[in-house]
C-alpha cells in the first residue's frame, strides 16, 4: 500500500517521513532519483512530499518510491564533493538567514551567496542580525548600513537577541502558518534563537570555540519541526562557506535582482557587467543606485566560477 508523506528529517542514508495521518516512518530510498540531470549527494530533501511503501509495520520502516514535483529547492555545492550538489530543503515558503556582526565576525559576502541560492525560485528571505545585545555603536552602524542596502532591494532586515528577547515576536509573526528554512553560519546562535521562538524543541547549543572564535556545529542533519503557533521550521546544519559549481556567469548576473532589473538597459543582452561598454549596472553602481559592496561580491563570485575550468563545471 502506497502512502503519501512529508520528509521531516534527513540523516544521509535514512529519512524520517510523517504520513498524512501523523505517523512517523523511517525510510530508505530504492533506485535513483535525479534532479534535472544534476549529481546530488542527497536526492531526497527535508520538505519533500513523497510516496512511501511500508516495509515493516512493527518496526515502522518503509521505502520511498516516488518524489512529488517540488515547488522550489534550496541547493548548494557539496562541501565534500565539489562536483556534486547538496539539497538543503524543498517546498518552503520563506528563508530566514541568521547572521551576526560580532561573535563570530560578520562575513558580509556570505549574505549575497545565500541570496544566490534562494533568488532563482523567488523565495522570500529575511536577514536577522542576531546577538544584538553585544553590539557596540560601531556594530549598530554596520547594521544600519546593511539594512539600507538590503531593504532597498526587497529583503527584510532586523535585529534579534535571545537574551533580551529582541525581535522574537517579529520572527514568530513572520513564521506563523508558513514553512520556513532557518540557516546561518556556524556560531551565529541559530539554535539558541530557535529555542527562544519554540522552547519545547530544546535544541542543543554550543559556545564559540575559544581557540578559533568560530562556531561549532550543533545541528548535524536537516530537520523539520512543528511550531505551536502555526507553521513549520526546517533547521539546517551551520554553513561554513558557499560555492557555486552549478552556475554560469549569466546565472549569477540574473540572480542579483537589482542587477537583473538594470540589465534591460545594458547595450548588450549578454552583458556580464564588468568591462562591456554601455553597461547600465556599472553606471548605476557608480551613481550609487546599486550597492558597491554587492557589486564587488558579485565580481568575486564570478572569478570563483570561472576559476573552475569548463570540464569541471560541466561534469554535473
Amino acid at each position: 500500500m502506497i502512502n503519501k508523506a512529508t520528509v521531516i528529517r534527513s540523516t544521509g542514508s535514512w529519512y524520517e517521513v510523517e504520513s498524512d495521518i501523523g505517523k512517523v516512518v523511517k525510510c530508505r530510498i530504492k533506485g535513483k532519483f535525479r534532479l534535472q540531470g544534476m549529481k546530488l549527494t542527497n536526492p531526497v530533501a527535508v520538505g519533500d512530499i513523497v510516496d512511501i511503501e511500508i516495509e515493516d509495520i512493527e518496526e515502522k520502516t518503509g521505502i520511498i518510491k516516488n518524489i512529488h514535483p517540488r515547488k522550489n529547492i534550496v541547493v548548494r555545492q557539496s562541501p565534500r564533493k565539489k562536483h556534486f550538489l547538496h539539497l538543503l530543503a524543498s517546498n518552503i515558503d520563506q528563508a530566514i538567514l541568521i547572521i551576526t556582526i560580532n561573535q563570530p565576525k560578520l562575513k558580509q559576502g556570505f549574505i549575497d551567496r545565500f541570496l544566490l541560492m534562494t533568488e532563482p525560485y523567488n523565495i522570500p528571505v529575511s536577514i536577522i542580525f542576531n546577538k544584538s545585545d553585544i553590539y557596540n555603536e560601531g556594530d549598530l552602524r554596520v547594521f544600519d548600513y546593511l539594512r539600507q542596502v538590503y531593504t532597498k532591494i526587497g529583503y527584510d532586515c532586523f535585529l534579534s537577541s535571545a537574551i533580551e528577547r529582541e525581535g522574537i515576536d517579529t520572527i514568530k509573526k513572520k513564521m506563523k502558518d508558513k514553512i520556513s528554512l532557518v540557516a546561518g553560519q556556524s556560531g551565529v546562535g541559530k539554535s539558541t534563537l530557535i529555542n527562544s521562538i519554540q522552547p519545547k524543541l530544546n535544541l542543543k547549543t554550543k559556545e564559540l570555540s575559544n581557540y578559533t572564535g568560530k562556531g561549532q556545529h550543533t545541528t548535524t542533519f536537516a530537520e523539520m519541526f512543528d511550531l505551536d503557533f502555526g507553521g513549520k521550521i526546517i533547521d539546517t546544519p551551520g554553513i561554513k562557506n558557499l560555492s557555486f559549481n552549478n552556475l554560469e556567469v549569466l546565472d549569477v548576473a540574473h540572480n542579483f535582482r537589482e542587477f537583473f532589473n538594470k540589465s534591460k538597459l545594458c547595450k548588450y543582452s549578454n552583458c556580464t557587467h564588468r568591462n562591456e561598454p554601455g553597461c547600465a549596472v556599472k553606471e548605476a553602481m557608480e551613481n550609487e543606485e546599486i550597492s558597491e559592496l554587492r557589486y564587488y561580491n558579485y565580481l568575486q563570485i564570478l572569478e570563483e566560477i570561472e576559476a573552475q575550468n569548463h570540464w569541471e563545471r560541466h561534469k554535473m
